[in-house]
């Protein structure tokens, strides 16, 4: 008896939404079915992207999405403001939400609480069994002893202000304000005239924010910034994983065959955390292969996240030169040191495309830590097949 999905989808967060969309886009004829253990698909999030991280067909499909765009953006150092030219687009977790209710309709299905996920099968909560040819497993990173990670950790509120706030684009750092236990910075989105999304963030060794003094940060940060704070019409958080190294080999052992999305199969740019564009990449990858069996897809995904993980070896070990050499607080002068840097390397940068001779300049100089500690820092290295 053939099974009664082609494809499951488990959690309804931005990589499996992307791919129920295309799906819905490329082959409506497929069963596909989204489940959401939450009330609502999405979430609570605003994800954002750089023009140039997609191409020209990605935006094409990705654009009816957006719900906010800007010509350009600002970043703030002790000694360095600078403007940056480019789109930057951000896609706000409930226009999102609704555009998966629209596609999905009665294929969406929420409070689905998951038990267990296998291949080809999902147990829910209530003890009910699902079949399908594929079950994509897209619940977020896994908890792991084959990566070393950092973190980057953030609150945001979206506010509506007294008055407006006078930005013309976003400030997507700025790293003026006490640093504290680690890399720290303001992240701020105009969202109109007079509401703003701001949000408190830190590159910290630990998973964990103090909410709190982060609501008090953006209460002050605002005040600083001569914006009157009205209505709060929502709060997110979110905790990032920034890759410092791993042992990609066991990594996959440990799926041991399950096709994975987003997080959950390691996909993320590994210095910034930003997922999106790996996400649409995801999505036209499984839209293309579908429908196949479980295996087959789970080979595909696994080589194209192979094929990432090879490209930001760079990145990790910028990574390493950050969170593990010199003091944390000093962290911002190396983030500092990279955006006085050429517009088209840091547009490369976000990217994950970046040239050889890109690589050679941003290594090129003194290091804006102690040489020794960025020697150490570089060669703390993972090898395959040991264990951290």
């Amino acid at each position: 008896m053939p099974a009664p999905y082609d494809v499951i989808l488990v959690g309804a967060g931005l990589a499996n939404g992307l791919i129920a969309l295309r799906l819905r886009q490329l082959q409506p004829q497929l069963k596909c079915l989204l489940l959401e253990s939450h009330a609502h698909p999405a979430g609570n999030h605003t994800w954002s992207f750089h023009h140039s991280d997609l191409s020209t067909e990605q935006l094409r499909w990705l654009q009816p999405l957006i719900t906010a765009r800007w010509p350009g953006y600002q970043v703030r150092f002790p000694t360095l403001r600078r403007n940056l030219y480019g789109d930057y687009c951000s896609i706000a977790s409930g226009d999102f939400a609704q555009h998966l209710y629209a596609a999905m309709g009665d294929d969406l299905w929420t409070d689905a609480a998951v038990e267990q996920v296998k291949p080809t099968q999902v147990t829910l909560a209530d003890g009910r069994q699902l079949d399908a040819q594929v079950v994509i497993d897209g619940r977020g990173l896994q908890a792991t002893p084959h990566l070393q990670l950092g973190y980057q950790v953030f609150l945001g509120q979206e506010w509506q202000l007294a008055q407006p706030h006078g930005l013309q684009q976003p400030i997507l750092m700025d790293a003026t304000v006490d640093q504290q236990a680690g890399y720290r910075f303001v992240y701020t989105l105009p969202l109109s005239a007079d509401r703003l999304l701001i949000e408190d963030t830190h590159y910290v060794n630990h998973p964990t924010l103090a909410e709190n003094t982060a609501r008090q940060h953006i209460a002050d940060y605002a005040q600083q910034q001569g914006w009157t704070l009205s209505t709060l019409l929502r709060e997110e958080h979110g905790i990032l994983p920034i890759t410092l190294d791993g042992n990609i080999d066991p990594f996959w052992q440990q799926l041991r065959g399950q096709p994975c999305s987003g997080l959950r199969a390691g996909l993320f740019h590994a210095t910034t955390g930003y997922s999106l564009p790996s996400a649409v990449a995801l999505a036209e990858l499984v839209a293309t292969r579908l429908p196949t069996d479980a295996s087959t897809l789970s080979q595909h995904i696994e080589h194209f996240a192979r094929q990432q993980w090879r490209e930001q070896r760079f990145f990790r070990l910028l990574n390493r030169m950050l969170f593990l050499a010199g003091k944390p607080q000093q962290r911002w002068r190396v983030m500092q040191r990279f955006y006085r840097l050429n517009a088209g390397l840091i547009s490369r940068f976000y990217a994950g495309q970046l040239r050889l001779s890109d690589k050679a300049r941003i290594l090129c100089g003194k290091p804006p830590v102690p040489l020794c500690e960025a020697l150490r820092a570089l060669m703390n290295t993972v090898e395959p097949g040991k264990k951290k």
